[in-house]
């Protein structure tokens, strides 16, 4: 997860993309993995997600998948011809060129819609590899030479440029935002890009925060609050290992959700080669992936039912159903998609989602239906009673005063 920093307002620093051996020092690196092993040291992510046994149902076809993240390089093998380029909103002028842009953002992106190469079988194999990505870019790697220019940028600056990301996607056609990325304030300005997303539909996944690891956070469900996760409506992910057990970096707050895969996760990096990438940033990719399986066989399916259809099928669930570590559980791909056909049976005939839902799932108040003049004489009659009552008071507290002076 990337993260914006500030000595002036207190941000975390630091990538969430980590290498195993530096899990718990969060630094910003990861390994490089061979090319011809690629997909058999995949296969335990695809697995635990249950990815598998949907494809034949569906791949993602149809749906836009927004990376909200530090760019994508849409040239590297396994994303060829599935990316779109949205704009830089960072303020910074680094080349795409340059062998620091775009990592974190080419690493998701391969992880949502990766489709291999030489046939593909070969490669990254996305978790919805028909799916399409747009790429917009709101914040740089820590690597970029211009990164120091960014953190001096004010902070208003910065949220508005992720609250243009989110409007970008919005109008550009996105169904699923995926945001591998962490703010440690929250703005109003975001918040209402959100809104217009949800009320359009979009189903909106954020990274937990890889904060587990902070003494006294990691079991006491304190570590701190990171948005977008914390967004109400926001999707927010954990990390689990290949054992299923909880990363020891991922945040432990009620912020989050559901758990993915986000321990050593093989993804193809900017230069074309293959990265083992650790954090809650892969794991917020790989229910995106799994969100925009759901969004191309059901396309009107509103954000709080995939939601529900992601929540209500985990596996691995916690044993009071939920906990602040990994949520309700691992996500099923399987499952959920089932699930989300039986919710999209049941939807309402009418009204859209703006009609009917919201941030804090409250639908909206009835019209009320114009009066008769009936009504109207008796409202007149009841206002002008309470207008007399009122004047009487206010005499009778007047000659109170007069009496007391």
């Amino acid at each position: 997860m990337l993260t914006r920093s500030s000595r002036r307002q207190g941000w975390r620093r630091g990538l969430a993309v980590l290498t195993v051996a530096s899990v718990l020092a969060l630094v910003a690196l990861a390994e490089p993995a061979r090319a011809d092993t690629i997909r058999d040291n995949q296969q335990w992510v695809l697995d635990m997600l249950n990815v598998p046994s949907v494809w034949a149902d569906t791949e993602g076809r149809g749906v836009t998948v927004a990376v909200i993240d530090s760019g994508v390089n849409s040239s590297v093998s396994d994303l060829t011809g599935s990316v779109t380029t949205g704009p830089d909103y960072t303020g910074v002028r680094t080349s795409r060129s340059s062998s620091d842009w775009g990592v974190h953002g080419t690493w998701m992106a391969s992880l949502i819609a990766g489709h291999g190469h030489d046939g593909g079988g070969n490669g990254v194999i996305g978790i919805a590899p028909h799916a399409r990505v747009l790429s917009i870019r709101v914040i740089p790697d820590r690597a970029d030479p211009n990164y120091t220019s960014y953190e001096r940028e004010p902070e208003n600056r910065i949220q508005q440029s992720l609250a243009d990301g989110i409007n970008y996607a919005v109008s550009h056609g996105a169904q699923v935002i995926s945001m591998s990325i962490g703010y440690s304030a929250p703005s109003g300005t975001v918040r209402q890009a959100l809104q217009r997303a949800y009320d359009r539909g979009i189903v909106v996944i954020a990274s937990a925060g890889n904060s587990g690891d902070q003494s006294g956070t990691s079991r006491s469900g304190g570590a701190p609050e990171s948005f977008p996760a914390n967004y109400p409506g926001v999707i927010s992910v954990g990390a689990v290992s290949s054992s299923g057990a909880v990363a020891g970096f991922s945040s432990d707050n009620l912020s989050v959700q559901v758990a993915a895969p986000g321990v050593s996760v093989p993804a193809q990096g900017r230069d074309g080669q293959y990265w083992w990438v650790s954090g809650t940033s892969p794991a917020c990719a790989l229910v995106a992936g799994v969100a925009a399986l759901i969004k191309s066989v059901y396309p009107r399916l509103a954000p709080d039912l995939v939601a529900s259809a992601l929540t209500t099928t985990t596996t691995d669930k916690p044993a009071h159903g939920y906990d602040s570590q990994v949520g309700f559980g691992i996500v099923d791909a399987e499952a959920a998609l089932v699930r989300a056909g039986k919710l999209d049976q049941s939807r309402p005939a009418s009204g859209g989602i703006a009609a009917t839902t919201g941030f804090r799932g409250a639908a909206a108040p009835e019209p009320v239906s114009p009066r008769g003049s009936g009504a109207l004489i008796g409202f007149a009659v009841l206002a002008l009673f309470s207008l007399l009552l009122a004047g009487a008071a206010g005499l009778r507290l007047g000659v109170l005063r007069r009496g007391n002076q």
